[in-house]
């Protein structure tokens, strides 16, 4: 990966460790610069634009500091029956999603923009991914709570640990659940971007 400069060329604006991990096994060349908005200050809309709306916001904070740089914002969203399922503060929290979640399909929903300020390009998208849920018995619940996995993880799992378990089949994109999804990612940046410059050392 390279080093931060004073302009790179591709800017993560997501202090993720899992974006960062997804977007390294894909071999991108980037630097990680997180964005600081307040997320609260984003109106709750359709969960869709939702996420939506806050990856723009994101990669367009980061976009003005660096307006050369290509800049990638994320956010991701887990819904079940309309609802919302964000990260869970607790293990009381995280103990009523997860029963929540047991035995039932639900949605994860993931935001992505890339913008380019300087040469006024602006793309962003939401892609959506079925997940279902094994049964869960209240000790596998609470085995799983103890690891601490679930916290700052929407919807209180995640699929790329300890969380693999609980998911019996998924209909879409498995990066997308992890928080990214890299396919389209990469997709995007193909057709925009020199090839020399996706790779790094």
């Amino acid at each position: 990966m390279q080093n931060s400069s004073d302009n790179p060329f591709i800017i993560l604006a997501s202090k993720s460790p899992r974006r960062k991990y997804l977007l390294k096994q894909a071999g991108l060349s980037f630097t990680v610069i997180p964005s600081n908005i307040d997320e609260n200050s984003i109106p709750i809309s359709r969960p869709e634009i939702y996420v939506r709306t806050l990856a723009e916001a994101k990669a367009k904070d980061i976009s003005k500091k660096y307006p050369e740089s290509w800049v990638i914002g994320a956010d991701t969203v887990v819904l079940i029956d309309e609802i919302i399922l964000g990260k869970p503060s607790s293990k009381t929290e995280a103990r009523a999603m997860l029963k929540q979640l047991s035995g039932q399909i639900h949605k994860v929903l993931t935001g992505y923009s890339i913008c380019c300020k300087a040469r006024n390009r602006f793309f962003s998208e939401t892609i959506i991914t079925e997940v279902l849920f094994k049964n869960l018995t209240n000790d596998e619940i609470e085995w799983y709570i103890n690891t601490e996995e679930p916290f700052d993880k929407a919807g209180a799992y995640a699929i790329q640990g300890l969380g693999t378990f609980l998911v019996k089949s998924i209909n879409g994109s498995y990066t997308n659940v992890v928080g990214l999804p890299v396919c389209e990612v990469i997709e995007f940046l193909i057709k925009e971007l020199p090839r020399s410059k996706l790779r790094g050392i």
